[in-house]
């Protein structure tokens, strides 16, 4: 078996990329829990649904879209359903459909966390970083999505 290892340099720059994803994502986690008692995976289905025509997106359009297996999807849909941020309604064409849809609710919810995610992202990331580096970083990781977005291994 031949492996290309990381030099010393990559080594550094992966576990960079962990590390920050990792601390980045629990702090805006943390955020949004804390000022409006959403996770940052509840917050980005509210984030699919509010963009989409009719605030609503079929079930499993909404897992594949936010990259969640089809149990994952509904067991957090069901608590956005308990909060009364969501709901899930037939599919108006199939009956065996169900579409997960944005409550007035979960919209005005989503209005204001919004302002704290932002927020956040700018603080923790953008502020921090030259332009042309944060630039860069979305190349490199549209590049890495566009490559592997829906493979199975």
């Amino acid at each position: 078996m031949s492996t290309e290892w990381l030099d010393a340099e990559q080594q550094r720059i992966w576990r960079a990329l962990l590390g920050g994803t990792t601390v980045l994502n629990d702090r805006l986690d943390r955020d949004l829990r804390s000022a409006h008692g959403l996770s940052m995976a509840e917050y980005e289905i509210l984030v699919r649904l509010s963009e989409s025509e009719d605030r609503s997106i079929r079930m499993a359009d909404l897992a594949a879209a936010v990259a969640h297996s089809r149990s994952r999807i509904t067991h957090t849909i069901a608590r956005l359903e308990r909060s009364r941020w969501v709901r899930r309604v037939p599919h108006p064409d199939d009956r065996r459909g169900v579409v997960a849809e944005l409550t007035d609710e979960g919209f005005a919810l989503l209005e204001k966390a919004a302002h704290t995610h932002v927020d956040g992202v700018q603080a923790y990331l953008v502020k921090r970083a030259d332009p042309d580096d944060f630039r860069a970083l979305g190349r490199v990781m549209e590049s890495v999505r566009d490559a592997l977005d829906g493979q199975t291994f």
